[in-house]
């Protein structure tokens, strides 16, 4: 373990990330001194921010939309997990270059089926968005044995591309936003960056089950559009992604640090500041 830590985190959008408030108390837990940015990086600019932060003594970096697959094309060595997803949301500057993880899957599954007690097996999975964080979340969920994950994105390239990335794994299929017209939903997940620009994509007023449980990546004002489309459908359990984002930051805190931090007190603290914020 190291006594201080220099860490930051890059995307774009990033000044609504909780990111830092999360690491300042995981860091509470052990002792530690920490120093964690917010780092907005323009588009284009996404290369040379990573060697700037290498070159100034950051341990790592957090990398959130739209910068994961750029992330993963920066490092030097990935992970297994990071290898299979093609997309990286953990950079950890090591003495042989940068090392990429990707904690996404591990964080999302925790939260989805541990804290808020949604069952996949067996059922159909609908996901909207085709983004980076879509495929850091595919294999863990395929691990669930659903009947089927439905991958939609605007366009169905990226969407195709990961149901045949992770067809081995479990059924996976994919599609449009309008072609997910005939599916109904077991469980849907929101995975796409609308919410950040206080919209949602266009989708079919039949898409969701009676009482399907809807959860979003995003979390605070980005969560709300989303919410108020899903509860607008019906009565049913909606959840925002601040427990994603809880526990896929454990995992890169314990990969810098090499300390396994407690998350229920810090989700705790974090929803009673925005709470407080909103």
């Amino acid at each position: 373990m190291t006594d201080a830590l220099r860490l930051a985190v890059v995307g774009n959008p990033v000044a609504h990330s909780r990111s830092p408030e999360l690491h300042a108390l995981f860091a509470q837990q052990f002792g530690m001194t920490l120093e964690y940015d917010r780092i907005e990086c323009p588009a284009g600019a996404f290369v040379d921010t990573v060697n700037r932060l290498r070159e100034t003594g950051y341990a790592g970096a957090n990398v959130t939309v739209p910068y994961k697959e750029e992330a993963f094309a920066v490092c030097d060595t990935r992970t297994a997990v990071a290898d299979l997803a093609q997309a990286v949301n953990t950079l950890h500057f090591v003495d042989h270059g940068v090392l990429g993880d990707n904690t996404d899957g591990i964080g999302f599954i925790r939260d989805l089926t541990q804290r808020c007690g949604v069952e996949v097996a067996d059922r159909t999975v609908v996901i909207i968005g085709a983004g980076g964080a879509v495929r850091g979340l595919m294999k863990p969920l395929l691990d669930q044995n659903p009947a089927m994950v439905v991958v939609a994105g605007r366009s169905p390239y990226n969407a195709e591309a990961i149901a045949e990335r992770f067809a081995d794994f479990g059924p996976v299929q994919a599609c449009t936003y309008l072609a997910l017209k005939g599916w109904q939903a077991d469980v849907l997940i929101h995975a796409s960056p609308a919410g950040h620009a206080g919209r949602m994509p266009e989708l079919p007023k039949s898409l969701l089950k009676p009482a399907a449980p809807c959860y979003d990546l995003s979390y605070g004002p980005a969560h709300a559009v989303f919410r108020d489309w899903a509860v607008a459908r019906g009565e049913r359990p909606v959840f925002d992604g601040l427990g994603m984002l809880v526990e896929q930051g454990a995992a890169s805190f314990e990969r810098w640090s090499g300390e396994s931090p407690a998350t229920d007190a810090v989700l705790q603290r974090l929803k009673d500041q925005l709470s407080q914020s909103s």
